[in-house]
């Protein structure tokens, strides 16, 4: 295997193996270090009680009934658990019952997958009752034991399993994808906090496009984003040869973005059409104020998974404006005014989620026309700032201090220009109009 374990870890492994306990690493890093995928959070799990391990890391807090213990490391926390049982699942989330174990095989036994149900030492050997690495290799996702036990158990798993596969580009295991089928309604008794953050993870993996088709068609999607499912069978008119499920989910998966928030406005770019979608007879089909309708049920989305405040406006705004239109006419107050509309902040994911756009109808990522408005922005954001830009002048400046023209305007004028130039928000004509006396 090559691979090493950060120092952090080894000490944590050491340290328990020194007292005579048994330690190991366990679930998702085991995971990752033998795919290559780099390792960001650290579970431990040991035959040490929750206060024989808070003895030997005094640097460490206990405040769960799960028999979890965190340990600090510089900005790291690392999770210790408690070999342990497990019974009773009545919110669908947590057991109701918690039981230390003694052994490691038995620990792994109430594990997901067999991808997670796997053990590692600080010599690197590896514990795998469930054969977890011929799973890895065949790339398979499978439930530990009965699928549909591990999903009663917690039904986020359901979730999970498919969120895994999108990540690795795996499959799921034949007998594991029918109990989530059979399962799929009770992904309704889980938090929209808990839901959000897999969708979010499945729609930045790199393969989204798979990880919707999966959910579609292990009914998870139907309890998560009905809206999407109506877009199935929409078709479209002009360059569009498909309809629009298949082009949202093309053009996610040709997303240029690693912003979770844009490849969801991507995804949902179009989820107004079925509501406006018109056609009369030997005429073309039309989606006129697709993209406002969408963004209202964009934002409705977003409150639903209960996506931050900044997060649903950026949903909002990047799906109500990507149909924005450039003609080489357009003059640069025009361009300003878009500027403004979408934020200084917003053009490039605006550009990104345009990009996906294209290539999801089967167009080049880019044309003549987009490059040349890239070019258009460019040249006005960078144009260089004088002091006939500012929001006021000298006439301001003479009714508000009842002053003649003469070298005195200037001064005031230069001092506000100076002023401006330090923070350009400041270039706002009510507080500049406020602010002249200052600068008298």
């Amino acid at each position: 295997m090559k691979f090493k374990l950060p120092s952090p870890v080894i000490k944590v492994l050491q340290t328990l193996e020194r007292d005579k306990f048994e330690a190991f690493v366990v679930g998702g890093a085991v995971r990752n270090l033998l795919t290559h995928v780099p390792v960001t959070d650290w579970d431990f799990t040991t035959n040490a009680t929750p206060e024989q391990i808070q003895k030997l890391f005094p640097d460490s807090f206990y405040d769960n009934r799960f028999g979890t213990v965190g340990v600090k490391f510089d900005e790291q926390v690392l999770e210790i658990t408690t070999y342990r049982s497990e019974s009773g699942y009545s919110d669908r989330r947590r057991p109701d019952r918690v039981k230390w174990g003694k052994t490691i095989a038995k620990d792994l036994t109430r594990r997901d997958f067999t991808v997670n149900a796997m053990a590692l030492t600080d010599k690197l050997e590896i514990i795998d009752p469930f054969h977890g690495q011929k799973d890895l290799k065949q790339k398979i996702i499978r439930a530990v034991g009965q699928a549909d036990k591990r999903f009663n158990e917690d039904a986020l798993r359901m979730l999970r399993a498919i969120r895994i596969a999108s990540q690795l580009g795996f499959l799921i295991e034949p007998k594991t994808l029918e109990a989530i089928v059979k399962n799929s309604a009770l992904i309704k008794q889980i938090s929209a906090e808990r839901v959000r953050d897999e969708l979010l993870k499945i729609i930045a993996s790199p393969f989204p496009k798979e990880g919707l088709q999966l959910m579609f068609n292990a009914g998870l999607l139907a309890h998560i984003l009905p809206e999407l499912i109506a877009t199935r069978g929409v078709d479209q008119a002009g360059h569009h040869t498909k309809d629009v499920w298949n082009h949202s989910l093309d053009s996610l998966a040709a997303s240029p973005s690693a912003e979770t928030i844009v490849r969801l406005a991507t995804l949902l770019h179009d989820i107004g059409k079925p509501v406006v979608k018109s056609s009369r007879e030997g005429k073309k089909i039309t989606f006129y104020n697709h993209e406002v309708v969408g963004a209202r049920m964009a934002k409705t989305i977003a409150r639903r998974l209960k996506l931050s405040k900044k997060q649903t406006d950026l949903l909002w705004l990047l799906v109500r404006w990507h149909m924005f239109q450039y003609e080489p006419k357009m003059t640069d107050k025009a361009i300003r005014r878009f500027i403004t509309r979408v934020g200084r902040e917003n053009i490039n994911k605006m550009i990104q989620l345009r990009v996906g756009d294209r290539v999801g109808g089967g167009s080049q990522a880019s044309s003549w026309r987009l490059r040349e408005f890239q070019e258009r922005i460019k040249q006005v954001l960078y144009k260089p700032f004088d002091i006939n830009d500012l929001k006021v002048d000298g006439t301001d400046a003479m009714n508000i201090l009842n002053i003649k023209p003469g070298p005195k305007v200037g001064k005031i004028l230069k001092k506000i220009f100076n002023e401006v130039l330090a923070d350009a928000k400041k270039n706002d004509r009510e507080y500049l109009l406020k602010k002249i006396n200052d600068f008298a």
